[in-house]
């Protein structure tokens, strides 16, 4: 992420001027390494420094909340990886944590209170949602989205913690015509990469999931495939890319694009 151009709040600069900022926005392996997520960190950041949002990132203190080791099998590594950023988080005295991934979500809220680490957990669309609710997001005066979306349900939103209105809702609210998956919300079709895939080969199979999934989305002849997850965002770039429909089809996270609608 471009931190001098967007001044980007640090944790440990603020802790520096006796600083304690409302939210952390961890921003996740994918968002501070993969080349295609760093432009969903960069779009949902630029939305927070719009709003005047008080936050900061750990910078190079942010290490991987340990998600991808205990879904691999590795407990022992995760419990350590765990404990250090519990022990970091709290010597900040975090207590919210924004971030743009489902599974380092999930793991937060519903895990890592098992080993001491309590905190509010927050989805960036459930963040965005709630920023157009109060009116601090004004979309209002905007000039309607006219991409046909469909929106990919993540695995560890939906099915893991029951979230399925808010990011479909940003997009309404920018105007934007949803259309549904044939399979969609609680019977949504993984992306392929859950539960370790990511990380692996695929088993042997007549289709890859990644595939199946992607075909599902291009039937609906939408233009874009919206979605909130790097895993998901990986898989159906790939699947688009194998269909050979870049030219024609476009997958972006919903913070990408309501910073878009917002011309941020």
């Amino acid at each position: 992420m471009e931190k001098d151009k967007l001044n980007v709040p640090v944790m440990a600069e603020l802790a520096a001027q006796n600083k304690t900022p409302e939210y952390l926005f961890w921003v996740g392996c994918a968002g501070a390494y993969d080349a295609r997520y760093k432009k969903v960190t960069q779009a949902f950041a630029k939305i927070l420094l719009h709003l005047n949002v008080d936050f900061a990132v750990l910078g190079a203190e942010e290490k991987c909340t340990g998600d991808p080791a205990r879904r691999a099998g590795n407990e022992m590594l995760f419990q350590m990886m765990a404990l250090n950023n519990i022990e970091i988080l709290n010597s900040y005295n975090v207590k919210k944590i924004i971030t743009i991934c489902p599974h380092c979500y999930n793991i937060f809220k519903n895990e890592y209170p098992d080993i001491g680490g309590e905190y509010e957990v927050i989805h960036h669309t459930q963040f965005l949602k709630q920023m157009i609710d109060e009116k601090k997001i004004n979309i209002e005066d905007k000039e309607p989205f006219e991409k046909i979306i469909t929106y990919h349900d993540p695995c560890y939103m939906g099915r893991v913690n029951n979230e399925y209105k808010c990011a479909r809702n940003i997009l309404k609210e920018m105007g934007a015509s949803v259309v549904e998956m044939k399979r969609t919300k609680d019977n949504a079709l993984c992306c392929g990469a859950g539960g370790g895939q990511m990380f692996k080969e695929a088993e042997k199979g007549d289709k890859e999931v990644f595939i199946e999934r992607t075909e599902e989305a291009l039937d609906t002849n939408a233009e874009i495939i919206a979605s909130s997850c790097p895993f998901c965002m990986t898989m159906l770039t790939d699947g688009i890319k194998y269909k050979n429909k870049e030219e024609e089809v476009y997958n972006f996270d919903v913070a990408e694009l309501l910073a878009k609608h917002l011309k941020l």
